[in-house]
């Protein structure tokens, strides 16, 4: 048995495929430039054309948001400035195509595996899906595809790129294993679309599989078993079908409030990174958004967006939840989230730097042109807007000034705004924690960003191996600064709620409720089972257990204690 992490939930048990790309033995060569060149040209169309037809056969299994990627990878496979790097490349130093290509590509590769935000560190996967496939065709070789598997089979791989996992039947692929990968790559965000388990990060099991073994994928406990016995391949079917019950069952939840067995309510909410994402959050029974991360309309753009891109973006999600609350964070760039358009000043450590809401209050012209979309947007929805990287109270009382005149300017206008907006603010450095019940007399609302929230506080690079341990959401410290934060907003009559990882964490949500957390935002497709377990518990025992857990020395003492008491 080898352990993995379990990035779509269900249980699978089938013949293993194992997935061997192409070996590319790429040689610094000199070459005619011209010849190369029209080699490169040759190559890019026919990039082009094969994700055009990926993307046409993905279309009958995905649905429109999840296509997006593709767009994507056809923008990469169209730009310029890809293409530009390599002909220049071939231009200046006589190489051929092939290791042009391969040193830029492992060049735009490795920016992006170096940046710290979980999410812009996956999409070094596309870059390497585009240029893996540009180099492909240089080469002439071919790309396994994956469509044409035509008998139920468990796919086990390296990695699997966002073409590959376009291209799955899932009538024939039950699901995948992964040597490398995260839940928040592509493959695993599809593969939670398509509704098939996926167990990434399973160390040694290309070694281990042998093309026909039969293997069982228990992608709810992240564990995949080569060669099972009888009893165990019994054992297994029978739990894929409980788990298909169980699942079924769930939809019920779909309608239903999120209220504990004694009557305390509170909002299960999704996180969204696009206005197309507010469908799956429909889907799932969301109550709301909490957190639209407003960023991506800035990264994806080639220039800053206008009032009116940015207008048309926050109105759709804000009509698509038809009245429900919708939380849009303002623009949290710096750190390891860049633009192609605009240079930051190098820092010593830009993570502790100019970024978020200290970015936007050095340049308050493109806060100003953000905070009138989101004014404008306001009229259609019941919008909140939320401050990131706030430290200070005086940091906070700066940005609401600057929404406040933004709101006077439209209505001085005429321009309709919506009278019940929400101003908040994202709880994500211990300072902001520990005097949240001062800065809650000037804000609407709190929202905790516990990813920073506990690297911040542990001094500790989550994706840093060494001290990977220290990231630990139930450390009786961090629970102590929920608990601040918590009572700071209560306190003045304020609301509070989590969008970090942890809102979405099954042994997490038992204390956090006992901690009085008003609103939960997690992942959509984790919303239906955050609500079974939310209703099946009871606060006043929750709240009990919670007073426990911030006077426990350890995570593993707070652990046992919720194992115990749920």
């Amino acid at each position: 048995m080898l352990k993995g992490i379990a990035a779509s939930q269900g249980i699978a048990v089938a013949k293993v495929y194992k997935l061997q790309q192409p070996v590319l033995e790429i040689e610094r060569k000199a070459a005619n430039p011209e010849e190369e060149l029209a080699k490169l040209d040759a190559a890019f169309t026919k990039t082009v054309e094969d994700i055009e037809k990926i993307k046409e056969v993905a279309s009958k299994s995905l649905a429109p948001e999840e296509l997006a990627v593709f767009d994507a990878h056809l923008m990469m496979a169209n730009d310029p400035e890809l293409r530009g790097q390599i002909e220049e490349s071939i231009k200046n130093e006589g190489i051929n195509a092939e290791y042009a290509t391969d040193q830029v590509a492992s060049m735009m590769v490795s920016i992006f595996e170096s940046m710290e935000d979980a999410y812009m560190r996956e999409r070094a996967a596309d870059i390497k899906d585009v240029t893996f496939r540009l180099k492909c065709n240089l080469c002439g070789k071919v790309i396994p595809n994956l469509s044409t598997i035509d008998e139920p089979v468990v796919i086990v791989a390296k990695d699997l790129t966002p073409s590959d996992t376009g291209s799955l039947n899932k009538e024939f692929a039950k699901g995948f294993a992964t040597e490398i990968g995260g839940r928040t790559s592509h493959s695993a965000i599809m593969a939670r679309s398509l509704e098939i388990p996926a167990v990434v990060g399973v160390t040694g099991i290309l070694d281990a599989a042998n093309e026909g073994d039969e293997v069982i994928l228990d992608a709810i406990n992240g564990e995949v078993i080569l060669n099972p016995t009888a009893e165990q391949v019994a054992e297994y079917l029978k739990k894929g079908e409980e788990y298909q019950a169980e699942k079924e069952a769930l939809k019920a939840l779909k309608e239903q409030p999120s209220v504990s067995t004694d009557g305390h309510k509170v909002l299960l909410v999704g996180n969204i990174g696009s206005p197309k994402d507010a469908e799956g959050v429909i889907e799932n029974g969301g109550e709301g958004v909490g957190l639209f991360r407003t960023e991506f309309l800035y990264m994806k753009s080639e220039d800053w967006p206008d009032e009116d891109t940015q207008y048309q973006a926050y109105k759709a999600v804000l009509e698509a939840m038809d009245g429900k609350p919708v939380v849009i964070r303002t623009l949290d760039i710096g750190g390891d989230k860049k633009l192609k358009y605009y240079e930051f000043e190098e820092e010593m450590n830009p993570f502790l730097g100019v970024r978020a809401v200290r970015f936007c209050l050095l340049r308050k012209d493109i806060f100003r042109t953000q905070l009138r979309a989101l004014l404008r947007a306001s009229a259609f929805g019941k919008l909140c807007i939320m401050f990131p990287m706030i430290a200070t109270v005086g940091e906070f009382k700066e940005a609401k000034k600057c929404y406040e005149d933004a709101r006077a300017e439209l209505i001085a206008e005429g321009v309709k705004v919506g009278d019940d907006v929400e101003v908040g603010c994202m709880i994500e450095i211990p300072a902001a924690a520990v005097l949240a019940d001062q800065i809650a007399k000037y804000a609407d609302f709190f929202s905790i960003g516990t990813n920073d929230l506990i690297q911040y506080s542990m001094a500790a690079d989550r994706m840093s191996q060494n001290v990977s341990y220290l990231y630990q959401p139930l450390n009786p410290s961090i629970l102590r600064l929920i608990k601040m934060t918590i009572d700071g907003a209560h306190k003045n009559g304020k609301w509070c709620g989590m969008c970090g990882e942890m809102a979405g964490d099954e042994i997490a949500a038992p204390v956090l409720l006992g901690l009085g957390l008003d609103e939960f935002s997690m992942s959509a497709t984790s919303i239906l089972r955050a609500r079974k377990m939310i209703n099946g518990l009871s606060y006043e025992e929750m709240k009990v257990m919670a007073e426990k857990a911030v006077e426990c020395d350890t995570m593993e003492e707070v652990q046992a204690l919720v194992e115990a008491s749920i």
